[in-house]
């Protein structure tokens, strides 16, 4: 694109309260400054972390969806609140995750940088959960009903993250030392909030056998 037509789709979108038109270069900002390139392993990062909170959007829609139905077991009614909290927590790893390492020191525990209190208390509540659930001894295969299966697919989300989180430890780019088992184990509790749905709605579990 030409600088008279990069002027011109700049001035098409000047009303805008979205389009900035800056990232039609293949860029995007990070936090406190600096540009990186779209397909940088640090967006692609935080770009996965950004597809989890919207599978978990999906399956708290699933939850809202149920309850107007009136058809929300009881073991299921706070989960909805659950999953609201896990997306702001998944907001602070992002943030996390695009700052420019140049302002790591700006980072705020708890706020835009993952902490040791938001791993225990996640732990906590896998502990917690684990509790209400009867273990399957096989397999699942996800989809014997619409909220487990929403579940499952913002746990792979979630593990597709931490596989691109641990890339980035590699190469020195994650700030803080508790993302990576943060990620861990937000898989294994939508691992478990989906047994606990299943075991909880309607459809039947449908398990295959090793």
């Amino acid at each position: 694109m030409s600088p008279s037509e990069a002027r011109a789709r700049r001035e098409a979108i000047a009303d805008s309260a979205v389009a900035t038109g800056k990232g039609d270069d293949g860029t995007t900002g990070l936090l406190y400054g600096g540009r990186i390139a779209k397909d940088d392993a640090r967006a692609e990062a935080y770009g996965t972390i950004d597809e989890a909170v919207s599978a978990l959007g999906l399956a708290r829609a699933e939850i809202a969806t149920m309850a107007r139905a009136g058809a929300l077991a009881a073991p299921l009614a706070e989960m909805g609140r659950t999953l609201l909290h896990l997306q702001r927590d998944l907001f602070v790893a992002g943030a996390e995750l695009a700052t420019n390492p140049d302002a790591w020191d700006r980072l705020r525990d708890g706020e835009t940088r993952v902490d040791e209190d938001m791993l225990t208390a996640l732990e906590k509540l896998l502990r917690s959960t684990e509790a209400q659930v009867e273990m399957p001894r096989e397999f699942v295969v996800p989809g014997s009903d619409r909220l487990s299966a929403a579940l499952e697919l913002a746990r792979t989300v979630v593990r597709r993250a931490e596989r691109r989180v641990i890339a980035l430890d590699h190469e020195r780019l994650v700030p803080g030392a508790w993302l990576m088992p943060y990620l861990n184990r937000l898989a294994d509790l939508l691992w478990v909030l989906a047994r606990l749905a299943e075991q909880n709605g309607e459809g039947d579990t449908t398990r295959v056998r090793t």
